[in-house]
């Protein structure tokens, strides 16, 4: 019996799902030589509290300050034909700047030929009513350096001399843990599926080795790259461990790991970026084609708040 893809352009003919390519790559800069001048509420960040590679651009946002100089607004978590919806709810809205139903309306405002998949973050520019970007990557490195001047915090995520180390390991957790669990979730063969859950618990168990003498992944202090694991991390036990078919293990099975995330959950204003219901919903009800009943698990229980331990390594 042939296996429906989430997203048929982009699964290849074994049963691999390859994302696609971000498709908007321009950038904020302090000094506006890129076109795009770092101003104090000339920029607004699209986002679903539900996805994880949006949900690192709210982190960055948050630790930097700049909720005053980036406004948000957030999408209906449960994503249909018809794409991300800006609708009236618990946590998201109906769009404040454009009065956009759907996010896709802000992509064809930037390029009407667009005809690939719809993604959040987007970045928008309310100046020339376009797009500046898409990919997530860019925005939190955007957030992290560019905004200084216009008040952000001095807070630097990806600093001069760890940047190659930080760019080696971001590549280990995008192939391994990232993108792993899309890899898992929507493969529709069983050889890409093992393959896939198979590099995902070997990257996990390294991590968890990494992690038992020191307290962050690049050592004592939390970088870029503790975040983008944290989004991966945290939605984990709840949704890709069951609804992905991620199970050889729980996070709350790695001591260190579970640690780790919790370390990183208790840190000033990350929990209030955290909303389990958009998550589970999005994932539940949107994947139609891998839970077809669209009941949403009321589990499980985690302990996000408990004691660490994790200030006593170096």
């Amino acid at each position: 019996m042939a296996i429906a893809a989430q997203f048929p352009d982009e699964q290849s003919p074994e049963g691999e799902f390859t994302r696609q390519e971000d498709s908007f790559l321009e950038w904020v800069t302090a000094d506006g030589t890129s076109g795009y001048l770092a101003e104090n509420g000339r920029y607004h960040l699209y986002v679903s509290l539900a996805c994880p590679w949006a949900h690192r651009t709210i982190i960055v946002r948050k630790l930097k300050g700049l909720e005053d100089i980036v406004s948000m607004s957030v999408v209906d978590p449960i994503r249909d034909d018809d794409g991300w919806a800006f609708r009236d709810g618990d946590g998201y809205s109906t769009d404040p700047l454009n009065g956009f139903q759907l996010l896709s309306e802000a992509y064809r405002a930037t390029d009407s030929t667009y005809a690939s998949r719809v993604t959040v973050p987007v970045l928008w520019d309310k100046l020339n009513t376009r797009i500046v970007s898409n990919s997530d990557d860019d925005i939190m490195r955007m957030f992290n350096r560019e905004f200084d001047g216009v008040g952000g915090r001095t807070l630097d995520l990806y600093p001069k001399e760890l940047r190659n180390e930080i760019d080696d390991l971001n590549n280990v957790l995008y192939e391994g843990i990232n993108d792993g669990v899309y890899r898992a979730g929507f493969a529709t063969s069983q050889a890409v599926y093992e393959a896939a859950v198979r590099r995902l618990f070997d990257t996990l168990d390294m991590l968890e080795r990494v992690l038992s003498t020191q307290r962050y992944l690049l050592g004592s202090r939390i970088l870029e790259s503790d975040w983008r694991l944290f989004v991966t991390l945290i939605r984990f036990d709840a949704v890709y461990h069951g609804h992905f078919k991620c199970n050889l293990r729980r996070i709350v099975d790695y001591p260190n790991l579970f640690g780790y995330l919790r370390d990183l959950y208790q840190h000033e204003g990350i929990a209030d970026t955290v909303n389990f219901d958009h998550i589970k919903r999005h994932y539940y009800i949107t994947h139609d084609d891998i839970n077809p009943t669209q009941l949403v698990p009321l589990g499980p229980e985690q302990d996000l708040t408990s004691p660490h331990s994790r200030d006593s390594l170096p």
